[in-house]
């Protein structure tokens, strides 16, 4: 069997075994186990299969992934992002699409310190998504808001996504976090123009069915009790809740604001940027000293409620903690013997070839390939695409002279938009098993925010110097 047969056989059993819902990791080690026996043989597949757990795993480095995502985990427990967008609700809630604005704002701050895309979504997703629709936006609005503003928990540092592709590609964890603050805050600042300009125009407006089906519901519930009497006697009448646009409610005093959230979230920045920038601590320690802060903070804010509360988070972050990790060392397993195969098979190598003997400039070059990241995001997990594509696309761009800091963002900014994209937009999926909204609502939502990001991409693509700014001063300072 030819080289090219066997590679097409693989790629058809991955797709089988995608299709069929059987779990990512699984998938990649499956399809790169026989593709390794077809292409080398048993003996050597059973080797490769053997070794890998234990080379790709072994590493020092990768502590730094369980350390940020205990810091995230103990974060959400100590009411952070709860903190954040009541701050930023007292500030913006008054302006055009107010809550809306509070919403991208928090999940910026949430994600400085989670870490975390689906863990921000999910966060965002329980405060903000119910204000909204009682406010008035449209259940598609409101969920696609923290759908898409929650992906910016995989860009703003520190990010799981970043440290992983600065492992793999070689590059300084310092680095690649810093080139990651500007494309955050910028992709943050478009959504929240947005929706300040063209979105909150949808507010009081929505055909959603979900917000149909809500208002049949409670028209009917109103009817009942107008019928029986709110005191039992007929002809008593209600109110009914106020979807016309945003409430003006009484602003809490600004010194009653819970300020020790922004506060705690800029010591945990301070802590693991701070400390890894002046090189008090590297990345690895950075992120250890983050998540032993981040607990002293979830025992502050829980004291009043008693050890037993205390306990009770604390076992729940590391249960969250030790299932998210095993999913990112299960999936860097299989995505490793995946690898071995492609390598095995010299695709890189073959593509490289290929592509340096296209008559094409190496710019447009490379816009092909990246762009190819987003189809990968309708099917693919996000980690499995950032490991898979990293090996392939890393020695392609460096052949053309680029800078391996910008491609490691273009390529997390495309798996960002991966996040919301059907049919597998993980985002968008955890944010409708939250709020009960429907799935393709929330997709619905997405599309003029996807745009936004599309738009963002294209720029950092152009525009290198957006991303390189900031690694360039950490270099400097460094040397």
């Amino acid at each position: 069997m030819t080289v090219s047969g066997v590679i097409l056989i693989t790629l058809l059993i991955l797709g089988v075994l995608l299709m069929i819902k059987t779990p990512v990791a699984l998938s990649l080690g499956i399809s790169g186990v026989v593709g390794l026996s077809l292409l080398k043989g048993f003996g050597y597949a059973t080797n490769v299969l053997g070794a890998t757990p234990f080379t790709q795993t072994s590493s020092f480095t990768l502590t730094i992934v369980p350390m940020f995502i205990l810091m995230g985990m103990f974060a959400v427990r100590a009411k952070m992002a709860e903190h954040v967008f009541a701050i930023a609700n007292r500030f913006v809630g008054k302006a055009p699409g107010g809550l809306g604005v509070a919403t991208v704002m928090a999940c910026a701050g949430f994600s400085a310190v989670s870490g975390s895309s689906i863990g921000t979504a999910a966060t965002m997703a329980k405060l903000s998504v119910a204000e909204m629709r009682r406010n008035g936006y449209p259940a598609s609005m409101a969920t696609a808001i923290v759908a898409v503003a929650g992906t910016l928990g995989v860009m703003i540092p520190p990010s799981t996504f970043l440290v992983l592709y600065a492992i793999m590609a070689n590059i300084s964890v310092a680095s690649m976090l810093a080139a990651g603050i500007i494309p955050g805050l910028l992709s943050a600042v478009a959504y929240i123009v947005y929706i300040m300009v063209l979105g909150h125009q949808k507010i009081g407006k929505s055909t959603d069915k979900d917000d149909l089906a809500v208002a049949v519901a409670t028209a009917h519930r109103l009817a009942t009790e107008v019928a029986k009497g709110s005191d039992g006697q007929s002809g008593a009448t209600l109110t009914l809740p106020r979807i016309g646009g945003e409430e003006l409610v009484e602003p809490v005093p600004i010194r009653q604001l819970p300020w020790r959230g922004v506060a705690r979230i800029a010591i945990l920045f301070t802590i693991v940027l701070g400390g890894m920038y002046s090189g008090i601590f590297t990345s690895t320690e950075s992120a250890a000293i983050g998540a032993l802060a981040a607990l002293l903070m979830l025992v502050l804010e829980n004291r009043l409620q008693g050890v037993k509360v205390i306990l009770a988070n604390f076992k729940g972050a590391l249960q969250d903690t030790s299932a998210t990790t095993s999913m990112v060392f299960m999936i860097i397993v299989g995505s490793a013997i995946l690898s071995a195969f492609f390598i095995a098979a010299k695709v890189p190598e073959s593509i490289t070839t290929w592509v340096s003997g296209l008559s094409l400039p190496p710019m447009i070059i490379m816009a092909l390939l990246l762009l190819c990241l987003i189809p990968l995001g309708m099917v693919l997990e996000s980690l499995s695409i950032l490991i898979i594509s990293v090996p392939i696309l890393l020695p392609i761009a460096l052949e053309f002279g680029f800078d391996g800091i910008w491609l490691g963002i273009i390529i997390v900014k495309l798996i960002e938009i991966g996040m919301v994209t059907p049919p597998v937009g993980i985002n968008c999926f955890v944010v409708a098993g939250i709020t009960g909204v429907r799935t393709e609502t929330v997709f619905k939502g997405v599309l003029p925010l996807f745009s936004i990001d599309v738009l963002i991409t294209t720029l950092l693509f152009l525009v290198p110097a957006i991303t390189l700014f900031l690694p360039s001063l950490v270099q400097a300072s460094a040397g």
